[in-house]
């Protein structure tokens, strides 16, 4: 353990940690936070952490309503929270592929809820034993960004700071947002338009969305920059260069022709950035992996010599009941794949398949977030690597046709959800480590708050699916972006009739050997820009439209930054930021639990949008209304964000 680090509460001090009430409330957040992140994944095709929010909430409700609580307490709460929206995160990149590949009609329940539990758990059990070389080690290079940022939060919530008013004001901008987009038409959802110069295609939009404009103030300005950027290489340079080679058929208008080159064509070249970013991750942390791996084994040799009982801020959970619960996790696997093949010499080999890969990929995430920060993380890269290999077991296995394709899908998801919730919980454990918590106590928290989640991410699932449509291609649908590759790359590997363009797969590689080459250039140069190939991958498979206000909020975020640097007062400086992150929080919160509670009455038949007939019936009209709410949207997140009382008050 790291002996420079003085945690908040000393490990000889114990307060209330694990109580009724911080469970209560983690179990309600992580419910809250997996709905939102659901709805948010399957829109935008990116998730954000719930620990900053979860964190102000649960301060200001236990000591604001409750009059009690303590920073252990709190630190419970984000936890819980966490866990639930990591779960949502793995499920929402996977099992929406087999409703697009027509695998299924609906979403099954206890296979669903199932892959998520057994996913969520292993990435919280996978992550006990290489909690001491990776969270609590002295490595110098894994600093846990978010999870440094949340301990800050938590510590100044103990002496006395706010936030939690921020967080409410900003849902309810988000949710009016959605209100006036989906359920009175006075918000268009998307201006666009699209028009052929010559013989190339062009096209331009602007989604207005409160949720996507918080995503890129929270990701910051580098990283929005770099999927706008990849966005913009897609949509101004390929598509008119493949609108020559791919002319629209007679009738299709410009706009259905450049959807049409994108989901054709060159969202793959997405596909194989991910692919090497995925590799390259791995590559990259080669060494720090196999030291891991003999600090694991040496850890397992100490726990039998009888060492000494460790400090509480050291102790995990013991090793017979990890054990017990890791055998009884594989049981699951191997039924869930029982119940996907209905073979047992399919199912055996897709569970060892499983365990393996969820494993190798527990620590890819947690080495990569720590390192820099979940915004990074190539989740979806590992996904698909994934799915790779998982495919080619199943053909060398001989496994053909819809049972192979759910099969696939049904490892990437276990091992997705795994992936996924282990990057929260390293974040979750370092903020532990910082304000003093008992590391089992939070293990065994996050599978609470882990489990509590897959038990509804099924019906919200099903829910947006039956009032928007998931990956349909119609305006209202759920995009589902990674959903959506995945459907198309197992059925290019299992169909006879389905083909995956690889030539775009392989510009889509050699763009991303490019960047690599080029952030090694910039980094030898000690220049702070980075050229990240995930952010840039997820531009390219994401509609241009959504990558403006994801750039908007990155741009916002810039501003408030360096005028607030520029005023020299570190502490003003450190509660602009908090306070922005807190707003932008809400504002994913706001529209997407807007988005599902609309969703009901579509759902029961409700006619809805109701339409201002002055409004939709003059489309310039509509769309100048449209932009100058986003604007003012736009400025209220840089008044939050640019604060000058070191208190985070206005």
């Amino acid at each position: 353990m790291d002996k420079n680090i003085k945690p908040f509460i000393a490990a000889d001090r114990k307060i209330p940690e694990v109580t009724a009430t911080a469970v209560g409330l983690g179990l309600v957040l992580a419910l809250v936070m997996c709905a939102a992140n659901a709805y948010l994944g399957l829109y935008a095709g990116m998730t954000v952490s719930a620990s900053i929010p979860a964190a102000v909430i649960s301060m200001g409700l236990l000591k604001g309503v409750f009059r009690r609580g303590t920073i252990l307490e709190n630190n419970i709460v984000q936890t819980m929270a966490s866990a639930g929206q990591s779960v949502a995160a793995g499920i929402i990149f996977t099992m929406p592929a087999l409703i697009i590949a027509k695998m299924w009609t609906g979403f099954d329940y206890w296979t669903v809820t199932l892959i998520a539990a057994g996913g969520g758990v292993l990435g919280v059990l996978f992550m006990v034993p290489m909690r001491r070389m990776l969270i609590a080690g002295d490595s110098k290079e894994l600093t846990y960004p978010e999870g440094v940022a949340c301990a800050e939060v938590l510590q100044a919530g103990e002496k006395g700071g706010g936030g939690i008013l921020q967080v409410f004001v900003a849902v309810l901008f988000g949710g009016a947002y959605k209100l006036l987009t989906g359920g009175v038409t006075v918000i268009k959802g998307t201006v666009e338009g699209a028009a052929f110069l010559g013989r190339s295609l062009f096209y331009g939009g602007l989604d207005i969305s409160p949720a996507l404009v918080g995503v890129g103030y929270i990701v910051g300005f580098e990283v929005a920059l770099l999927v706008f950027l990849g966005g913009a290489a897609g949509w101004l340079l390929v598509i008119p260069v493949l609108s020559w080679v791919h002319p629209a058929a007679a009738g299709v208008s410009a706009m259905d022709h450049a959807y049409a080159l994108w989901s054709d064509y060159v969202r793959f070249i997405g596909v194989g950035g991910m692919i090497v970013g995925g590799l390259w991750s791995i590559w990259s942390i080669r060494r720090g992996m196999l030291a891991g791996l003999r600090e694991i084994a040496a850890l397992f040799a100490r726990k039998t010599a009888g060492q000494p009982a460790p400090l509480r801020t050291d102790r995990d959970m013991s090793f017979k009941p990890l054990a017990a619960l890791l055998a009884a996790i594989a049981v699951l696997v191997f039924y869930i794949y029982l119940r996907l093949t209905h073979q047992v010499h399919y199912a055996l080999p897709s569970t060892v398949v499983m365990i393996v890969a969820a494993f190798f990929f527990v620590a890819v995430s947690s080495y990569i977030v720590g390192l820099i920060g979940s915004s990074n993380n190539p989740v979806s890269g590992m996904t698909i690597c994934t799915v790779l290999f998982a495919a080619l077991v199943m053909l060398v296995l001989g496994l053909k046709g819809p049972s192979a394709i759910v099969a696939t899908l049904g490892v990437a998801g276990v091992v997705c959800c795994a992936a996924c919730t282990a990057g929260d919980v390293s974040q979750d454990l370092k903020t532990g480590q910082l304000v003093g918590a008992t590391p089992a106590a939070q293990q065994w928290t996050m599978m609470l708050g882990a489990l509590s989640a897959a038990f509804v991410i099924s019906p919200v699932l099903s829910l947006l699916h039956k009032a928007y449509g998931i990956g349909t291609g119609s305006p209202t649908a759920l995009k589902a972006p990674q959903a959506s590759l995945f459907a198309k790359i197992t059925e290019a590997m299992f169909s006879p009739h389905a083909q995956l363009p690889w030539g775009m797969v392989g510009i889509g590689v050699a763009a991303a050997i490019g960047l690599i080459l080029l952030n090694a250039w910039l980094e030898a140069r000690k220049y702070s820009f980075r050229a990240y190939i995930m952010p840039v991958a997820v531009g390219i498979y994401l509609p241009w439209s959504l990558s403006f206000p994801i750039l908007f909020g990155g741009l916002i975020y810039y501003l408030a930054d360096r005028k607030l640097k520029a005023a020299g007062a570190a502490a003003a400086h450190q509660a602009g930021t908090q306070a922005g992150v807190l707003f932008s929080s809400g504002l994913i919160a706001g529209e997407s639990l807007a988005g599902i509670l609309l969703a009901i009455p579509i759902v029961l038949g409700t006619k809805l949008p109701f339409e201002i007939t002055a409004l939709t019936s003059n489309g310039g009209l509509y769309a100048l209304v449209s932009v100058a709410l986003l604007a003012v949207l736009l400025y209220a997140l840089y008044a939050v964000g640019f604060r000058k009382n070191s208190d985070g008050t206005a």
